[in-house]
């Protein structure tokens, strides 16, 4: 990624307290076997395209540990500013989430939370949680590298704070209260718009000519890592949908794609697409 480089390399299971020239995969949606209720988009409905950046950001290329803190800060404050351009845009406000780096475990609105669940966005206290480390296991464990595969991580955590300004994260949580048949469906979901709405941020670093041969499939190649179909094969060597939180592989692909490809955050509606296997 030009002088955006670091590797985002997606959580094992991105979102852990969310409590151009790519061809697309083929088209894979969520999953389940209990209906699913309507999530309304609201305020997401009015979201425009990302507006042209007047000029690239400077971000630091990384090869030690403070480096790459410094580059995942970068990646953040970009993401939101981008985001914030919409929103104005869209005569809405834009309320900032706030990063944390920290190692081991980390007390949250959210409660305490350990490493071991990745990245991972808190609704709570609008906080985006991440150890550094999390992307040395992700290379070391499934060879994820390059850096395009961590700025994909943040966006995506970026993408569950646009859900709770939306209002989608407080109508998904009702739902799944009342219908607790269709909570896994949901959250299912609700990780595909967040897979969606990185794919827009995304977008919007090609625009501005940031992004480098490669990178892309730097960010698929991570979707696919962290996909639940693959992460229970590699664990069990058995694949159980209905106990999908997160999405396939191909359908976290396949949402990236889709918000990269259009750079439009309408399209980023997962809780009207048709349930597939």
């Amino acid at each position: 990624m030009r002088k955006v480089c670091v590797a985002v390399a997606l959580a094992l299971l991105v979102g852990g307290c969310s409590a151009g020239g790519v061809a697309a995969p083929k088209q894979s949606t969520p999953t389940t076997s209990a209906p699913v209720p309507t999530v309304a988009e609201g305020p997401a409905q009015r979201l425009p395209r990302f507006p042209p950046a007047a000029a690239p950001p400077t971000l630091p290329t990384p090869s030690s540990t403070a480096q790459v803190q410094r580059f995942i800060a970068a990646v953040f404050n970009d993401a939101q500013q981008q985001w914030n351009r919409v929103f104005t845009d869209a005569g809405l406000t834009y309320q900032p989430a706030r990063l944390v780096l920290f190692t081991s475990a980390v007390h949250t609105g959210c409660g305490t939370q350990s490493a071991k669940v990745g990245p991972f966005y808190c609704p709570a206290d609008h906080g985006v949680y991440l150890d550094v480390s999390f992307f040395e296991q992700m290379a070391r464990q499934f060879g994820v590298r390059g850096d395009f595969a961590q700025a994909y991580v943040v966006a995506h955590e970026v993408g569950h704070h646009i859900q709770v300004l939306t209002g989608v994260t407080a109508q998904v949580a009702h739902l799944s209260q009342s219908m607790p048949e269709a909570a896994n469906a949901l959250s299912v979901r609700t990780e595909l718009q967040a897979d969606c709405y990185a794919g827009v941020w995304a977008h919007s670093t090609y625009q501005r000519g940031l992004l480098e041969p490669g990178d892309i499939e730097e960010a698929l190649h991570a979707a696919a890592v962290v996909g639940d179909d693959f992460q229970q094969r590699a664990a069990t060597g058995t694949v159980q949908p209905e106990n999908w939180t997160h999405g396939s592989s191909a359908q976290r692909q396949q949402w990236f794609t889709t918000g990269y490809q259009t750079g439009d955050p309408a399209r980023c509606d997962t809780f009207t697409a048709p349930a597939q296997h």
